[in-house]
C-alpha cells in the first residue's frame, strides 16, 4: 500500500472511485471535485496499490465558525479495500495535513446511517456535535463531527 499526495494526472482515477462509492444524488460532481483536488486551501491524500488508486482522502482549510479550522470534504476508499485500514490511515494523513496547516480543529459530515465511518471517527477521538436533517441531497441526514487538533 503506497500514499501520497495527489496529482493532476490522478484525476480520472479519483473520479471513477468517487463514481463506485457514491451514486446521484449523492456523489460530488466532477466540477466541484475538481475546484477542491484543484484548490491551495485543500489537501488531497491518495491511496494506491500495485498502481491503481483504491481510495482518497481531501480537507480544506478554513472551513467552519473559526478561521483556523479544518473540513475533511471526503475519505473514499473502492468497496473491496475497506476494512483493511486504509480509511483510518487516510485520515491520519488528512489530519497531520490540517495540524501543519494551522488548523487548531477538524470536523466533517457524516451520513447517519454510515455507521463504519462513525466508528472509526469516534475511535479516533471525533465528538459528535448535531444531527442535520436532510443534508444528503434532501433525503438523508449526517452526523457533524468535531475534534481538536491542538491535543494531538
Amino acid at each position: 500500500m503506497r500514499y501520497r499526495l495527489y496529482q493532476s494526472a490522478d484525476f480520472a482515477a479519483l473520479y471513477a472511485v468517487e463514481e463506485l462509492c457514491f451514486a446521484p444524488p449523492y456523489r460530488f460532481s466532477r466540477a466541484y471535485m475538481r475546484r477542491l483536488v484543484r484548490s491551495a486551501n485543500c489537501s488531497t491524500w491518495i491511496a494506491e496499490e500495485g498502481g491503481e488508486l483504491i481510495g482518497f482522502a481531501i480537507v480544506e482549510w478554513g472551513q467552519g465558525a473559526e478561521e483556523n479550522s479544518a473540513y475533511i470534504q471526503t475519505i473514499e476508499v473502492t468497496p473491496s479495500q475497506r476494512g483493511l485500514g486504509i480509511g483510518g490511515e487516510l485520515l491520519r494523513r488528512v489530519e497531520d495535513s490540517a495540524v501543519a496547516a494551522g488548523a487548531g480543529a477538524i470536523w466533517l459530515h457524516v451520513d447517519a446511517e454510515n455507521s463504519a465511518a462513525i466508528r472509526l471517527y469516534e475511535s479516533r477521538g471525533y465528538v459528535r456535535q448535531r444531527r442535520e436533517e436532510h443534508y444528503y441531497a434532501r433525503y438523508r441526514a449526517a452526523f457533524v463531527y468535531g475534534k481538536s487538533l491542538t491535543s494531538c
